[in-house]
């Protein structure tokens, strides 16, 4: 009983801390509470519990019920799916796991593990004001925080935000105090966000998902994830940061010179302030519960830069494999991005199934805001509004998944407590898709299918 009363707590809390009104692969920026659904709650019991280790399903009830279900005409020619014991690592139910498909956002359940295995949970990214070159010179240093909150958004707006982000107005007013303390009003200021480098768009990004909002170029130094007042990307969120910085300290007594240019920090310059993002733990769990593609990337690139790889698109994919194989879950994973976006990147559903189970598993604490991160059916983030119709109903607060959506694309991988108790993980995956709607509607039948076996 206090184990219920206190997941509907926790309930309560994630309903009104998360939303999402776009799909999967379209990351949203951070809305309001939204107002409760109407529907009826049952429980699951703690996101982990202890125990996890009630009586298995009937395998062959379980084969015959996902069998039909994979059927569905709507998921198209090409389908696989999984359901994995997490105590064993047994499949309970295989559909052709092994088979590589187009992952779209699932993919983020890779970046998730990779950086949390690596930076680790409770790390933060840090954006930094240095001295420059010359006596009356500042550098803007980027740290690949892409939540950094630009002037438009309002210190209540940012309240609502989770995790809190830091503050770009902030960073100006304590860069100001540092420079008045030093007898200085007047600073040419430059910006370095040289810690991402290579291109600036992943191999397989179609040319339209920045002009159309999905992502930013990926940049070591932005605000408000690239979106400027408007909604729209900008070209150079770099450039547009440093602007916005160079009018934040005006504001604040500091006159700054016209041209605010590109330039590298040197490594042991004088900081004279900083702010920092909140913990990777909590970035994660944005990521997952938002689908959040800006942020995905930005915790792939830490990931190789705490590998010592190229920090590109070219270090991620390496990146990816050395934590994997440490893992012991590096088959059947090819990924050529952080966030999914790419059509060239392919994972296995049993890759997908393992890697949520070692992500669950006692053994590895520092993965479990994988875990939690992953959206609830029907409550939070990409599952919100979903687990309504009939087939899947039952599922709603049972199932926590992580979605994928591209063109012809439609996965779903997360974990269910069986009615016994026991945890499972599972992936279904599909990559030609003929009715996306029924689609994701077969999906989450699977899921309850699993949460109600």
């Amino acid at each position: 009983m206090v184990a219920t009363l206190a997941l509907l707590q926790i309930f309560v809390v994630l309903a009104g801390t998360y939303l999402i009104t776009h799909d999967a692969d379209r990351t949203p920026a951070p809305v309001a509470s939204p107002k409760p659904t109407p529907i009826p709650l049952v429980t699951a019991g703690p996101v982990l519990a202890a125990a996890g280790d009630g009586a298995l399903p009937a395998k062959g009830t379980l084969t015959t019920r996902l069998t039909a279900a994979m059927g569905d005409p709507a998921l198209g020619g090409s389908v696989a799916g999984i359901v994995l014991d997490v105590a064993t690592g047994t499949p309970i139910f295989d559909g052709r796991s092994g088979t590589a498909i187009t992952p779209a956002s699932t993919t983020k359940v890779v970046t998730a593990l990779t950086v949390l295995a690596t930076v680790g949970p409770d790390a933060r990214l840090a954006t930094r004001v240095v001295r420059g070159a010359s006596a009356k010179s500042i550098v803007l240093v980027g740290g690949g925080d892409p939540t950094l909150a630009g002037p438009r958004t309002s210190a209540a707006e940012q309240e609502e935000i989770y995790p809190r982000p830091a503050s770009l107005a902030r960073l100006a007013s304590s860069t100001a105090k540092a420079l008045k303390a030093a007898k200085l009003t007047s600073v040419d200021l430059s910006y370095d966000a040289s810690l991402f480098n290579g291109p600036r768009t992943a191999p397989g990004w179609k040319p339209t998902y920045i002009p159309e909002g999905s992502v930013a170029p990926v940049s070591a130094l932005m605000m408000d994830e690239g979106r400027a007042a408007n909604g729209a990307r900008y070209p150079d969120p770099a450039q547009a940061t440093a602007d916005a910085f160079a009018t934040l300290l005006r504001k604040n007594g500091i006159r700054v010179g016209k041209g605010v240019d590109s330039a590298k920090a040197a490594p042991t310059a004088q900081e004279l302030a900083r702010v920092e993002s909140g913990p990777i733990y909590a970035l994660v769990e944005r990521m997952l519960t938002h689908s959040d593609n800006d942020l995905a990337e930005a915790l792939a690139r830490q990931s190789a830069i705490k590998e010592g790889l190229p920090h590109t698109f070219q270090g991620v994919p390496t990146a990816v494999g050395r934590v994997l194989t440490r893992l012991g879950v590096a088959d059947g994973v090819e990924v050529h991005d952080g966030s999914g976006l790419s059509t060239k990147n392919r994972i296995a559903p049993t890759a997908l199934a393992h890697i949520l189970a070692v992500a669950a598993s006692p053994a590895h604490p520092e993965l479990h805001s994988l875990i939690s991160g992953l959206p609830i059916a029907h409550f939070t983030g990409t599952l919100h509004n979903r687990y309504e119709k009939s087939e899947s109903k039952a599922g709603a607060g049972l199932v926590r998944a992580k979605t994928g959506t591209l063109n012809g694309v439609n996965t779903l991988a997360g974990i269910a407590y069986t009615s016994e108790g026991r945890l499972l993980t599972f992936a279904f995956m599909a990559d030609q898709v003929a009715n996306p709607p029924e689609a994701i509607a077969a999906l989450d039948k699977m899921a309850t299918i699993v949460s109600q076996s």
